[in-house]
């Protein structure tokens, strides 16, 4: 199904569009989640640069 989202964001104005799917830690529980965000090309590298 992921792929249908990503196919649709690849028109003519929206090639810089991208989906970052995360993991992300609860504090509460401890456990993870996955958090899926659909984000600018740039701000992707920003945070995934970010995080190593």
């Amino acid at each position: 199904m992921a792929k249908k989202v990503i196919a649709k964001l690849k028109g003519s104005t929206g090639k810089n569009i991208t989906k970052v799917i995360r993991a992300v830690k609860s504090p509460k529980s401890g456990a993870y989640a996955f958090k899926e965000e659909i984000m600018t090309l740039e701000e992707a590298k920003k945070i995934l640069s970010s995080q190593q």
